[in-house]
């Protein structure tokens, strides 16, 4: 089938002419298109033609985007949405001002989710979490990652990472899984942490890679989660059965974290609002991408991400949500794009791009989505607006009125 995406005000492409990121500067180039339509052959993006020489009767269907702007599918990178139960008398706590850490310690944060899962069934989880995948894809997002980390144990850990992939077949857009055995230590393991580790090596890690659960390992390297070391051993054991690696660092101590994540190949180091200054080049010119989690800091009212270093250091930047329901739950993208321009420093133009391409880089997609060039799956969001400053300047307002998946459309604000 032949598509048009006819006489959009500017498309936005993203293109990075075949590099599949943009790091430092070149975060500023979005690679504006107007007076042009897009054609869509199939599930690609088959050209971009002067709309002076399109000939409507070539289409099976035409989408018409006059007075409205054309982006890349959203690509939200990081989230934790599959849980059930609430944490809202800990946020209580925190505006009293008790910290994050000290609520873990009290027997709160992540283990208190994790109780909530384990009595929560299977099609509890799917249905709590569609109405979540629901509310992104109407934000224009296209690729979403979903990570485990509130089961800790065997059964559990293997039931949310089920529950993922149920949502994958269920919903139009691309849903990826990441295994997070490696979150917290479970109370149970609270004495023998070393018996929990084993755990994930011995039994976890081999069964989510047989039955091909997931598609990347992450781990949590804090003080109250996850040595540099024992991410290490974790880590090994991913890589050995074929996981790529994610790795949450940096969040409320640097203890070595960075190294880690070097040493095992690892795609994304998400988090890093207190990475020091002198880890900070050793992000200069690889290609594991620095992914950025503004709602966090809002949420904790905790220190921000040094996005602006990082972009001097010719880093690779994405950012994402980190939805869920201790540390950030937020869903609201807009309002994670205007956190990154207000208290993160980034541009217009560095913001789009680190919320399409380079979080498409930090899912080891980019080759396929994340930027509209000629042969890249044809995923789409569109806004009504003829202006992409409004993406940012209209603080929280969801302007996605269509969200285009291999070209069809997917959600369509209108109903049409």
């Amino acid at each position: 089938m032949h598509r048009l995406i006819l006489n959009p005000s500017q498309i936005i492409t993203a293109d990075t002419n075949g590099v599949g990121y943009k790091r430092g500067n070149d975060l500023n180039k979005i690679e504006l298109i107007e007076n042009h339509s897009i054609v869509i052959e199939k599930d690609i993006i088959k050209d971009f033609v002067p709309n002076t020489s399109v000939n409507k009767n070539q289409f099976d269907e035409i989408i018409n985007a006059e007075d409205n702007i054309v982006l890349p599918g959203l690509v939200e990178c990081h989230t934790h949405l599959v849980f059930s139960g609430s944490r809202a008398d800990e946020f209580k706590q925190k505006l009293a001002g008790v910290s994050y850490e000290d609520i873990f310690r009290n027997g709160g944060g992540i283990n208190k989710t994790v109780n909530s899962v384990r009595e929560t069934s299977f099609t509890e989880l799917i249905n709590i979490a569609s109405k979540r995948v629901q509310h992104f894809i109407e934000q224009g997002v296209t690729t979403l990652e979903i990570k485990s980390g509130y089961g800790l144990d065997f059964e559990n850990e293997i039931k949310l990472l089920k529950v993922i992939n149920h949502l994958n077949d269920k919903f139009p857009i691309d849903i990826l899984s990441t295994f997070l055995g490696a979150h917290t230590i479970p109370k149970e393991f609270s004495s023998n942490r070393n018996g929990y580790i084993k755990l994930i090596i011995d039994k976890m890690l081999p069964a989510v890679s047989k039955e091909k659960l997931a598609d990347t390992c992450d781990a949590f390297c804090e003080s109250t989660a996850f040595t540099k070391d024992e991410v290490d051993l974790i880590f090994n054991k991913a890589n050995e059965l074929g996981l790529r690696c994610k790795l949450h660092t940096d969040q409320f101590n640097s203890i070595g974290g960075i190294d880690a994540a070097i040493k095992n190949n690892a795609i994304s180091v998400d988090h890093l609002e207190v990475i020091p200054d002198d880890e900070i080049s050793k992000l200069s010119n690889i290609e594991m991408v620095c992914v950025l989690l503004p709602g966090v800091s809002y949420f904790l009212n905790h220190k921000y991400a040094p996005a602006e270093k990082l972009i001097d250091n010719n880093a690779i930047i994405a950012l994402a949500t980190d939805f869920n329901p201790g540390s950030s739950n937020i869903s609201n993208i807009s309002f994670i794009m205007s956190l990154a321009a207000v208290k993160l420093g980034m541009s217009i133009e560095q913001i789009i791009s680190a919320y399409t391409i380079n979080s498409a880089k930090a899912l080891n997609l980019s080759d396929k989505l994340g930027s509209l060039e000629i042969g890249k799956q044809a995923d789409f969001s569109i806004y009504d607006t003829n202006n992409y400053a409004d993406l940012i300047y209209q603080t929280t307002e969801n302007l996605n009125i269509k969200t285009i998946k291999k070209g069809k459309i997917i959600f369509d604000k209108n109903g049409g």
